[in-house]
């Protein structure tokens, strides 16, 4: 059995251990006592090194702690190193997560029913309804408001059938760690946690996601909320200077000038389609009509895309008995649009005319599309359709 160190002492960082046990190739190793964190409950696993050599993983396996290395190590005593600034990260990200979930229980009735400490980002999954954006804002609030109290956060171990004001049920048996922020919360925890409220630091709260039937809450806390709004500072400050405006006016402008641009986009678009009417027109009168009495028209391009022709076509197949065929080479694909009275229907020719190339596609009566493998099933499948 290891001794978790880190159980009675999170601030441990540097310690001496006896290797007891190794796997076959060396590279991973177990220690009679240990202040490596295993991945566990949400938290990710401490890194550090063993006799000089990088611990890679820890793994909980109920009674031992695997710690799997970077290349062997020798048995017997050896010293270790828990890198600190990745724990004491963790810390302050697990105690900041205990502070939020009995906030949002104590204060809203939304229950924490799953928390993730990630490389950038920690969430929780609330149940109990919706989360606002005020509730976040409030709970947010508050939660920093008990940061600034510096209240006490304190370890201690009981007997499960003694507990039993715990913020969430445990189901374990035997002893349980209890992890107790003054006056506000107690939760059964085997994670890493700082002393005090004020060691979080500043708690951020970063956005809302729906996820099912909960509400996924995303936070950071203490360094890591420092560096994120820092970031976003610096991000808003430079889009202030391309305005040459200042920052509380960012958002009212950047507004007013995607309101610009799709008033913009829907200009060009509708020349667009008044330029591919005129064009569709045009051709209609350039081109003669064959001996059935129906004009013909084919385009190919090399690149692209077919929707380049879509609007000719369509404008060019609103006039009586006419029939356009585009071909794109690369991909190879074929566009048909035919004139209600032109005798035939899009859809049925092309898709037999795929079919017969080993192509897929299809439309309906006035416009079908589809695509082959090679340029020459696409000059076969033009070939029938003209």
């Amino acid at each position: 059995m290891t001794e978790r160190l880190y159980y009675s002492d999170s601030y441990l960082c540097n310690f001496r251990a006896c290797v007891v046990d190794r796997s076959e190739d060396g590279h991973t190793v177990y220690l009679d006592h240990t202040a490596f964190y295993p991945s566990s409950g949400g938290q990710p696993h401490d890194v550090g090194s063993i006799a000089g050599v990088s611990v890679l993983n820890v793994v909980d396996e109920a009674e031992r702690i695997a710690h799997q290395l970077a290349s062997p190590v020798p048995g017997g005593p050896v010293d270790c190193a828990i890198d600190w600034s990745r724990r004491f990260d963790h810390m302050q990200q697990h105690t900041g997560q205990h502070l939020l979930s009995a906030v949002f229980q104590e204060a809203f009735a939304l229950k924490t029913v799953s928390f993730h400490l990630g490389a950038e980002s920690a969430t929780i999954d609330l149940e109990g309804g919706l989360v606002e954006p005020r509730t976040a804002q409030e709970a947010e609030r508050r939660a920093n408001q008990i940061v600034f109290e510096d209240r006490p956060v304190r370890v201690d171990f009981q007997h499960a059938t003694e507990v039993l004001d715990l913020r969430k049920p445990s189901e374990r048996e035997g002893t349980l760690r209890i992890v107790s922020i003054q006056d506000l919360d107690r939760s059964a925890c085997g994670g890493t946690h700082v002393r005090s409220t004020g060691e979080i630091g500043p708690i951020l709260i970063r956005k809302l996601d729906k996820v099912r039937q909960t509400t996924r809450v995303e936070f950071l806390c203490g360094g890591r909320a420092i560096r994120r709004a820092r970031a976003d500072y610096e991000a808003l400050y430079k889009t202030a200077q391309l305005f040459r405006a200042q920052l509380d006016e960012v958002p009212a402008l950047v507004a007013a000038q995607l309101e610009t641009a799709n008033a913009s986009e829907k200009l060009r678009r509708k020349l667009e389609l008044d330029l591919a009417g005129y064009q569709g027109r045009e051709l209609y009168e350039t081109t003669a009509p064959g001996p059935d009495g129906i004009r013909r028209v084919s385009r190919r391009i090399e690149r692209g895309s077919l929707e380049e022709l879509r609007a000719i076509a369509q404008s060019f197949t609103a006039q009586p008995k006419a029939v356009f065929v585009a071909a794109l080479a690369d991909p190879a694909s074929v566009l048909l649009a035919v004139s209600p009275d032109a005798g035939i229907d899009a859809g049925k020719l092309l898709k037999a005319a795929l079919a017969e190339s080993g192509g897929r596609g299809g439309g309906t009566a006035r416009m079908a599309q589809g695509s082959v493998g090679s340029a020459e099933a696409l000059d076969a499948v033009m070939g029938k359709i003209l």
